[in-house]
């Protein structure tokens, strides 16, 4: 039998293994020199003011929300269909998130059904950038209330006046788990053009010590979401190697739509519009309708594939159901992805061969 083919895989090179040792013989292993480079370098990159390093881009959403006043008893509208931390760091605050539907295109928030999800307790929308596809933040930000950008997916994703994703201005999160466009294996990172939004999360981030660092004053309720000056120097080497990382992943999106085209009744991942354009993150497909998704899952792990379900409706797991009361039918369109999406191996080094193999084994899984 082939080798298997993996759902993700990071590259990581002598670079990285470099950057990385020279930190542990430094000593210095955490709140160490690399920090600070490593978000300098980001905010640069970007083109924003400030940038703060964090243990997950989970803990990122969490300390954006919090430096956006969210707490007890308020309403944050954002999207069903996304990886439950996104949801998560709502309740952490009590807060409710109040999800609104999808655009059956672009999978993201639809901003009209977002508008009408407003309530007088609505103190932040968190829209998410779903498989590094720009949300629609122009008709979001018409709104007119605080914006907290998911955009863990989408490092590298710009929209369509040529802002990259992260940049508008508001708090916008991103991740580098291992199967992110970068990774420090775990961790995340904070953009933001407010130097006050930047102190508070930088002293939360650190147990909400003083920002001269002193022991003693602990000003504020903060947490360990620390990132170690490890971790950053992966992502420094990392950062520096982006553009080509983009590139694999776009030449292997590109592969997909050619050995997968044609299946019938199949949903590709939507194509760059408008001037928008997707930061790849992952190639995720909608089997055809009737088509039972678990057994494709199967038949491709038969053929030594990796795949997953990816992802379900937020609204829809247990403990969101026992919590807050949702029931199936309230979100149609994002049920209806949920139930047929597919995650297909995915990664930059992936070579024409393996693409073809994928595209033979899911055409034959739903013939």
């Amino acid at each position: 039998m082939s080798e298997e083919i993996p759902l993700a895989r990071p590259v990581i090179r002598a670079e990285e293994e470099a950057r990385v040792l020279e930190v542990l013989r430094s000593g210095r292993l955490s709140l160490g020199p690399r920090l600070a480079e490593f978000e300098a370098a980001f905010a640069g990159r970007l083109g924003v003011a400030h940038a703060s390093a964090v243990s997950s881009g989970t803990a990122g959403l969490h300390l954006a929300l919090r430096a956006a006043g969210v707490s007890d008893g308020d309403e944050v509208v954002t999207s069903p269909f996304s990886f439950v931390a996104s949801a998560n760091a709502v309740v952490y605050e009590r807060a409710t998130p109040v999800f609104a539907d999808v655009d059956p295109v672009t999978l993201n928030l639809d901003p009209a059904a977002a508008a009408a999800a407003v309530t007088e307790r609505t103190r932040a929308l968190l829209p998410v950038h779903i498989f590094g596809y720009p949300a629609d933040l122009p008709a979001l930000e018409r709104l007119g209330l605080p914006i907290v950008e998911d955009a863990c997916e989408a490092l590298g994703a710009v929209h369509a006046d040529g802002t990259p994703v992260g940049a508008r201005g508001h708090s916008a999160v991103f991740a580098f788990y291992a199967n992110k466009q970068i990774t420090t294996g775990e961790g995340g990172m904070v953009t933001t053009s407010d130097a006050a939004v930047k102190e508070r999360i930088d002293s939360e981030r650190n147990q909400g010590r003083a920002p001269d660092m002193g022991w003693l004053d602990h000003d504020r309720l903060g947490f360990n979401y620390r990132l170690s000056d490890v971790a950053c120097a992966l992502g420094l080497a990392q950062l520096e190697r982006l553009d080509d990382l983009l590139a694999g992943r776009a030449r292997v999106a590109e592969r997909y739509r050619e050995a997968l085209a044609g299946i019938e009744g199949l949903t590709l991942p939507c194509p760059d519009a408008d001037g928008n354009r997707r930061g790849w993150f992952v190639f995720v497909v909608q089997v055809p309708r009737g088509a039972d998704r678990d057994a494709v899952v199967g038949a491709l792990a038969a053929a030594g594939i990796q795949s997953k379900p990816y992802l379900p409706a937020i609204h829809l797991m247990t403990y969101y159901r026992e919590r807050f009361g949702h029931r199936p039918g309230e979100f149609p369109v994002c049920e209806d992805v949920a139930a047929r999406s597919l995650a297909l191996p995915f990664f930059p080094e992936m070579t024409d061969g393996q693409v073809e193999r994928v595209g033979e084994a899911l055409r034959n899984a739903l013939s």
